[in-house]
């Protein structure tokens, strides 16, 4: 038998009930069930480009159409398609016809707290570094000078 894909995995049932508003208070099985797994492991493939990040962080400022996040972002309109249709699919962001035009919004406010959590990882992460870095600046003591001709021995 073939393993399933996490695209086959999740499907609109699955999506919904991962992104419930009463998520937070649902304990999580542990172990975790493996269809749980693959979804997770697709929320953070979703996250994992630079561009989706930065279309998210724009939203949060208030919905946009696709002109609208391209010039702000400097992005191509199809760049800018294409990962919005993968956020929306995911469920991140909501989509609203205007006219001739497509308004985005955040779908999932829950991706933020995500986000921070990652942000506050990588930042402690940051001043462990400069940590190391600023002792490694530190003058260190000179060794002590040994004398030359005398050894220690110890005693059998």
């Amino acid at each position: 038998m073939q393993a399933s894909t996490p695209e086959k995995l999740v499907n609109s049932t699955t999506v919904q009930l991962c992104y419930r508003g009463d998520v937070a208070t649902t304990p999580v099985p542990d172990p975790l069930p493996e269809p749980l797994v693959e979804l997770v492991a697709q929320r953070f493939r979703v996250l994992g480009e630079p561009m989706r990040i930065r279309l998210l962080d724009r939203l949060r400022g208030g919905s946009a159409t696709v002109t609208e996040l391209q010039e702000a972002l400097g992005a191509s309109q199809q760049n800018v398609s294409k990962h919005l249709a993968i956020l929306h699919g995911a469920g991140m962001v909501s989509r609203t016809k205007e006219g001739n035009h497509a308004r985005y919004a955040i779908g999932d406010p829950s991706v933020f707290a995500l986000c921070d959590q990652v942000c506050g990882g990588v930042r402690r992460q940051v001043l462990a570094l400069e940590a190391i870095i600023d002792d490694g600046d530190r003058p260190t003591a000179a060794p002590s000078p040994t004398r030359r001709g005398t050894s220690r021995r110890r005693a059998a």
